[in-house]
């Protein structure tokens, strides 16, 4: 990777050290010790959406702290392969939609590299399905069911007498689908019944032309599409929590109105599947950690926050 030279050039927060999280910081210019170089990172399609409407203005504001998103030289991207990539030495930093493994922690111990994660977001997941099913919600332990073979049939669940046909990403494809692995469906294995597509907009678009179909993805990525629907989910029966605002903008009027994303619910958590984003950085006395810290802290302050929620995701603070 190529790395330039180390600029200090924050304005001075009159105590001295790293606010990060603090909430010390109102703007990037106020952040401390963003170094000039070029930077490599890497990771979570989820992120994708901070990476386009964010990270410009973090370069708008710091020009010299460039930094640049490679993909991994096999396979897909996602939060496992640019943790992979990090500790390949192929990264400064990467972007995760999910903690750091045991596994991951370990292998960076082995290798004398010690990562932290540093959460910056919220983001939810939220169920897709056809705009026609006619479901008012489902229950959380329900989409695990769906999604172990456990229920099959619409009918099974309040909907009409149809097969279920579910959708999903592989579980090698990144952490969207590792979390749901892990937190909704207990790490069951998915059922037979489970399609596997390329990716979201495919599978959304499969979901939009099977009138049985479901799907999952990171909420930002669902709720303001047109051609599905973004269900209510509770986490017990008929105490559902939509992932958009009220009123419910219904796909004819779409694309000129869209849903928007239920910021108080992720916030809260009222709505039953949250998660935050990461920051995965190195801990040590290297450039590439203080890019991983610097790019964390600008997340961080409130003009970062206030671009996170502009591209759809939940301020953490």
């Amino acid at each position: 990777m190529l790395v330039l030279r180390l600029m200090n050039e924050g304005a001075p927060l009159g105590n001295g050290g790293s606010n990060l999280g603090s909430g010390g910081q109102s703007t990037f210019t106020q952040v401390k010790n963003v170094p000039s170089g070029l930077f490599n990172y890497g990771g979570s399609t989820t992120w994708a959406p901070i990476r386009r409407d964010v990270d410009p203005l973090l370069q708008a504001a710091w020009p010299n702290f460039q930094l640049r998103y490679v993909d991994p030289p096999t396979g897909t991207p996602g939060s496992g392969s640019g943790i992979r990539m990090l500790l390949n030495n192929q990264l400064s930093f990467s972007q995760s939609s999910r903690p750091l493994k045991e596994e991951e922690i370990a292998k960076a111990a082995a290798q004398g590299m010690k990562l932290t994660a540093i959460p910056v977001a919220i983001d939810g997941l939220a169920i897709a399905v056809n705009p026609r099913l006619g479901i008012p919600g489902l229950t959380v332990q329900q989409v695990a069911d769906i999604y172990t073979g456990k229920i099959t049939n619409w009918q099974q669940v309040g909907g009409p007498n149809l097969t279920i046909t579910p959708f999903s990403r592989r579980p090698e494809d990144g952490g969207t689908v590792e979390y749901f692995i892990q937190e909704v469906l207990g790490k069951q294995p998915f059922g037979r019944n489970v399609v596997m597509v390329r990716d979201t907009t495919d599978g959304l678009r499969r979901v939009a032309a099977t009138l049985g179909g479901i799907y999952y993805a990171s909420a930002p990525e669902v709720v303001g599409q047109c051609s599905i629907h973004p269900l209510p989910l509770g986490r017990q029966p008929n105490q559902y929590v939509p992932p958009y605002q009220e009123p419910y903008v219904p796909p004819a009027r779409c694309p000129q109105q869209r849903n928007q994303l239920n910021h108080r619910a992720f916030q809260e958590g009222t709505y039953p599947i949250t998660r935050r984003l990461f920051v995965i950085a190195k801990e040590d006395n290297s450039l590439d950690a203080q890019a991983g810290r610097a790019y964390a802290e600008l997340l961080l302050t409130d003009q970062g926050q206030a671009a996170i929620e502009k591209a759809g995701f939940v301020r953490l603070r």
